[in-house]
């Protein structure tokens, strides 16, 4: 991966190990927000996330354990993003960072979707180059507000 993206609420794990992803909660903090623009729903991940930290905390079967019900607990995350710490005292996660599963005992877990989505705002059409909003989107006309002579509209 040329980019690695922080991690938020929503991102998608799989377990080598297990036969089904699970999704991602942060449940250690709720002050830091990523990729929402009304800081409702995203918050970063973190290192501190750990035990069952997973919507339905379940990756499925466990080959560990003769295929019985998986039922992970995060001992430690790997990989995380060393040079901000949160005011939970964690440090964000990675798209690239790796959990260790207290039935595993190994670093199995990847994230296979960090849970960022991209949202257009009216700034990001703003800070945008009005020849390339042209060519892209010919029909921009509704209810508009003048930027460098394109259009915009009222988001």
């Amino acid at each position: 991966m040329s980019e690695v993206h922080l991690v938020c609420q929503g991102a998608i794990c799989k377990c080598q190990f297990g036969t089904a992803p699970d999704t991602l909660k942060v449940k250690t903090q709720s002050k830091h927000f990523i990729n929402d623009w009304e800081a409702k729903s995203k918050l970063t991940a973190t290192d501190k996330d750990i035990g069952q930290t997973f919507e339905k905390n379940t990756f499925g079967n466990c080959s560990k354990t003769n295929n019985s019900p998986c039922s992970p607990a995060i001992t430690k995350w790997d990989g995380f993003y060393d040079k901000i710490t949160l005011s939970n005292n964690g440090k964000p996660l990675l798209e690239d960072s790796k959990a260790t599963c207290a039935i595993a005992g190994s670093a199995c877990i990847e994230i296979i979707k960090n849970g960022q989505t991209c949202e257009v705002t009216k700034q990001n059409v703003k800070n945008s180059d009005p020849q390339v909003i042209k060519v892209i989107n010919p029909a921009m006309s509704l209810n508009m507000d003048e930027v460098g002579g394109l259009q915009i509209p009222n988001l």
